[in-house]
């Protein structure tokens, strides 16, 4: 499983503080801790004002790459803005994102033509996140098909199918799955990844829907997640997930992050 690490974004209050304080050292923490328990890409997003995105994400890379090694996903819904920032990168990573939303693919595609670089897109258009499986699925095809024109190859981008929220949707996370099933049988180097926290939004202890959505989404074949790496809960049903799923030889990497002390509640947590 493919892990980028989503505690860097300007939307959750401490990190928000963080920015409009210029608290270099809260942003560096949070980038190492989340590579040190296994995140393969940490995304920074700005989450501020259009007038201060630019400038606050170049801040943010900057922090981040001096403090860890990982490769950025750099994140925001303004293609320009990532266009714009793109340079400050110093190796390949991942861009977020690209959908069928007004012109994005034609902004995004060129600049990571004969690159290294991979994209993750999202299944909406100008109508926003189709509540049917079928559409999802076409939007998915037309992406790739765009890709394949700037020789931007399946196996570099990221489908994400949205799951939407389970308290409006109970059949949310069937389509998810469908939707996924049906990507995958069209383009099978194509990697399918998700957000875990939509699927339990409206919903009380968040955390357990999160973890269920992430053990049916590993078993169905999802490739990679937008997650806290640092959520020990979270990292123990990704673990899990993977060796029901068959996809942890003889469960090798689920013995070895037990053995490290890396599954179950944190040493501090109430017994």
């Amino acid at each position: 499983m493919i892990i980028i690490g989503e505690k860097i974004n300007g939307t959750i209050p401490r990190v928000q503080k963080a920015i409009e304080e210029r608290d270099e050292a809260f942003i560096r923490d949070l980038a190492v801790k989340q590579a040190e328990a296994g995140a393969d890409y940490i995304d920074v997003c700005a989450g501020t004002s259009p007038e201060q995105e630019e400038e606050t994400l170049i801040w943010l890379m900057e922090i981040v790459q001096d403090a860890v090694e990982k490769p950025l996903c750099i994140d925001s819904p303004n293609p320009r803005t990532i266009e714009k920032v793109f340079k400050y990168a110093r190796k390949p990573g991942i861009i977020n994102s690209v959908s069928e939303e007004k012109n994005k693919c034609e902004i995004i595609y060129p600049l990571i033509q004969g690159t290294e670089w991979q994209v993750i897109g999202l299944t909406c258009d100008n109508d926003g996140i189709p509540s049917d499986v079928e559409k999802r699925i076409n939007i998915a095809k037309i992406l790739v098909e765009k890709a394949e024109k700037y020789g931007i190859s399946p196996d570099r981008i990221h489908i994400d199918p949205l799951v939407i929220a389970l308290a409006t949707d109970n059949q949310a996370v069937h389509k998810f799955v469908e939707a996924m099933e049906g990507i995958k049988k069209m383009f099978p180097t194509v990697k399918v990844t998700s957000g875990l926290s939509n699927v339990s939004f409206g919903l009380p202890y968040r955390k357990a829907i999160n973890q269920a959505f992430l053990t049916v989404a590993v078993f169905a074949g999802m490739d990679s997640a937008i997650m806290d790496p640092t959520n020990r809960d979270v990292m123990t049903a990704l673990f899990a997930a993977e060796a029901i799923a068959g996809r942890d030889k003889f469960c090798r990497k689920y013995v070895n992050a037990y053995r490290k002390g890396l599954l179950g509640p944190a040493k501090d947590a109430v017994k």
